[in-house]
Parts: C-alpha cells; sequence; structure tokens
C-alpha cells in the first residue's frame, strides 16, 4: 500500500479486507467476463461477500477507453448521473450503491465530477429472503463522454448467493468513499436561506479542517425536481463556505429541508460526506 495512503481510508481499508476474511467466503459467480458496450467501456460484476446483516457486498467495475469518462451521482454542471434500474432482477429487496471518491474535470468552462479509466462502484445487496439467492438483472445507463457524449444502456446479470470471496479491489472500492463528518473532524454545519432570483439561495458555513488545495462543495437534495447551481466556495480558516441557488424545475416555490442536504467536500487530499444542516 502506497505511503500516499491517508490514515484514514488506510485504516478503513485493512478494516473491510479483515471483515471479509473473518466473515465471509464465496458470493456465487456474478458476471465472470466483461461485457463491452461499443468501442468505449465495458462492464462486469465483481464478485464479493456476506455480511453479518444477511446482505451481499459485490461491485460494478468500469472500465473506459482512454480520454473517456463517466459520471458521479451528482455529476456537476453538464454532466448525465447514473440511473439503475433493478426490475429485473428476483429475490431482492433493494441495492444501495456506494460511491468511490470521484475526480473533478473542466470540460469547456463547465465543471463535471466523475471518473476515468477504472472506477468499481460498490453495490450492497438486501435480499428479500436471507436464505435464498439473489438474481441480480437490470439496466445502467450511464453517461458516457470524451469530446461529445453519449448515454450508453449496460445490461446485467449475475447470481449472488453463498459466503462469498474477499476481493481486495472491491475493499479499495469502499475505502475510497469520502471520509464522514465524524471521521474529517466536522464541526457545526449551518445553512442560511434567502430568495433568490429564480429559487433559494442557499449559504452553507462548515467548520472542518481544511481537505487539501482547491475544495469543492457539492450540495444535494432529495427532490430530483430541484436543479442545484455549482456552489462558490471560500475558505476562512477552519470556515468553509458554500453559496449556491436551487430552483425547481417547474420554477414554482417550493420547500426545502436543510436537515435532508448532502454536502460533499471535495478536496485534493481526501473528501468529506456531510448530512444534513442546521438553520
Amino acid at each position: 500500500m502506497s505511503e500516499t495512503v491517508h490514515p484514514f481510508r488506510r485504516s478503513r481499508l485493512m478494516a473491510l479486507l479483515g471483515s471479509a476474511c473473518a466473515a465471509l467466503m464465496p458470493v456465487a459467480s456474478l458476471a465472470e467476463s466483461p461485457a463491452t458496450f461499443g468501442t468505449t467501456i465495458s462492464a462486469r460484476l465483481v464478485e464479493g461477500w456476506r455480511l453479518p446483516d444477511g446482505s451481499h457486498m459485490a461491485g460494478l467495475e468500469l472500465d473506459l477507453a482512454p480520454g473517456w469518462k463517466t459520471y458521479w451521482r451528482a455529476p456537476g454542471d453538464a454532466g448525465v448521473p447514473p440511473s439503475f434500474d433493478w426490475r429485473g432482477s428476483r429475490n431482492l429487496d433493494r441495492v444501495e450503491v456506494m460511491w468511490p471518491t470521484p475526480s473533478i474535470f473542466d470540460s469547456g468552462g463547465y465543471q463535471t465530477i466523475g471518473y476515468k479509466d477504472r472506477v468499481i462502484l460498490p453495490l450492497r445487496i438486501y435480499p428479500r429472503d436471507d436464505a435464498a439467492p439473489v438474481r441480480l438483472e437490470g439496466e445502467v445507463e450511464l453517461g458516457v463522454c470524451q469530446e461529445t457524449c453519449m448515454l450508453t444502456t449496460l445490461d446485467l446479470d449475475g447470481a449472488v448467493e453463498g459466503a462469498g470471496v474477499r476481493s481486495a479491489a472491491l475493499a479499495a472500492a469502499l475505502a475510497d468513499q469520502p471520509y464522514t463528518a465524524r471521521e474529517a473532524q466536522v464541526g457545526r454545519v449551518s445553512c442560511r436561506i434567502a430568495p433568490g432570483e429564480d429559487g433559494i439561495k442557499l449559504t452553507a458555513e462548515i467548520e472542518m479542517p481544511s481537505t487539501g488545495g482547491h475544495e469543492v462543495a457539492v450540495i444535494e437534495t432529495p427532490n430530483p425536481s430541484v436543479w442545484v447551481a455549482p456552489a462558490q466556495t471560500t475558505r476562512s480558516g477552519r470556515k468553509l463556505v458554500a453559496e449556491t441557488e436551487l430552483i425547481h424545475n417547474s420554477g414554482k416555490p417550493f420547500a426545502l429541508d436543510r436537515s435532508q442536504l448532502r454536502i460533499t467536500v471535495l478536496g485534493k487530499d481526501h473528501a468529506v460526506d456531510i448530512r444534513g444542516c442546521a438553520g
């Protein structure tokens, strides 16, 4: 392991690998070989392991051609957020997608957020019946971009059963998620709102150590009908300030529950995932 791995990330990786060894051993085989979609991207399901609560940890591995990228759950100014449809699956309650820390790209003056080269998206799979296998069938729709963009649909099919196998690559993807607010020693998080030109102006003030270099704060709401403008982020000592505007796509007034906001701070050294914001 490289000496540049942050201490929080190193300890998280060791814990994940340790739990894989202790609790588990063969998910049945998912997809053994990658499926290729054109010349830009290939995808496969990565074997993982059963967790003590009966859920399974697996992964979706995406390999992108040189120069191509795909997007994070909040893709930035001009990206396309991935969408997942698992309705063809059997014995499946739900799938939780867990996102490794993304990169920030400048795309013709627009800021986009996502992944290039290769990424594993961890998938936590919850069965309806813990004693029976899960047949995971579904479609994943991704925006894939270089100088031009296209929408790509991946058809996935795999079985999840048994105790599973340890996967260092999947554990590394889990360890590469942003730190929690507690891990990153985040203090008070407050949000002020005011009427905006077209919606709501929001100013978030976050007491936290620097994440390194130029910091970008990405603000999300649980309402997909609300567009959040890229935040203007400044820092003074331990205080990070992010200012943005939220606009409903109907153009009409809307309610904003600050406790449901999600703020991800992306820096040169690491990222932090902050849930909720006080008034």
